[in-house]
């Protein structure tokens, strides 16, 4: 069982962004996506969550085609947390939450008292429980980050897709959404993440997908697929990654860019 993206082509109406596009995420495993801006990652998104029809091969999500499944049916498998969100209108947070209880209610089911503990327990794991009863529109960047992170929590979805989930967090909160992040994986949640930052792929991902020029350049082990030739052609850069063990026989990465190509 897993998210399998085979020989797929995305785009718009009238222009390709991607094509012959292939991996997949497997449950618990943590799949990082890379590459330079407009390479089409969030195009990506957009086509597995159903706001983009795909323009040819096929989306499995654990033996079924995605684009046969109804809209309930793909938000219980898969969960989204997008890059950017400008909320329209001043809902609670802790009702933001509760929303990602919709798929497993039915088509007249209400959010109970059930689903806003569940929103609540999401809201704890994001160290967001203060942010509960405030209006969504009142919240920084970093905050509403939070509150979407915990809505995607308590959807319960079986993969994740995370388009940059540590944009706008600070230093502290990125550091403890990767780590959500790999305990949601230790749980059987399947992470596709995208990420400009190298060093966080190598510290989390168990696999990465490098886009660039329309397709996937290159797919693999981080360790395997971060190296200079790499950084070279896809992001103009030279650099180079240094791995070390640290004192408690931890396996460390650092990204070491060293000129402009």
């Amino acid at each position: 069982m897993s998210l399998e993206v085979a020989a797929a082509g995305f785009g718009y109406r009238r222009r390709r962004v991607l094509e012959n596009v292939s991996f997949s995420v497997a449950p618990g495993e943590i799949v990082a996506l890379l590459g330079p801006n407009g390479c089409g990652k969030t195009t990506l998104f957009r086509t597995l969550l159903g706001s983009l029809p795909l323009k040819e091969g096929c989306v499995v999500l654990d033996g079924r085609d995605l684009g046969a499944s109804d809209p309930a049916s793909r938000a219980r498998g898969l969960a989204y947390v997008p890059q950017i969100h400008s909320p329209p209108f001043p809902y609670l947070a802790l009702d933001v939450v509760a929303l990602g209880r919709l798929p497993h209610l039915g088509a007249f089911g209400a959010i109970g008292s059930t689903e806003r503990s569940l929103a609540s327990l999401a809201l704890a794991r994001m160290d967001a429980t203060h942010l509960a009863d405030r209006p969504v529109t009142e919240l920084s960047g970093g905050e509403r980050q939070r509150v979407l992170f915990a809505r995607a929590i308590a959807q319960e979805a079986r993969y994740l897709l995370l388009d940059e989930p540590t944009s706008h967090l600070d230093f502290g909160h990125a550091h403890q959404a990767l780590g959500i992040i790999r305990s949601l994986a230790k749980e059987g949640r399947g992470i596709l993440w995208t990420t400009h930052d190298p060093e966080q792929a190598l510290r989390l991902a168990d696999r990465v997908v490098v886009l660039h020029g329309g397709s996937v350049e290159a797919c693999g082990p981080p360790s395997e697929v971060l190296v200079a030739e790499l950084f070279e052609k896809v992001f103009g850069i030279r650099a180079r990654v240094d791995a070390w063990t640290d004192s408690d026989n931890m396996v460390r990465y650092r990204c070491r860019v060293e000129e402009c190509a």
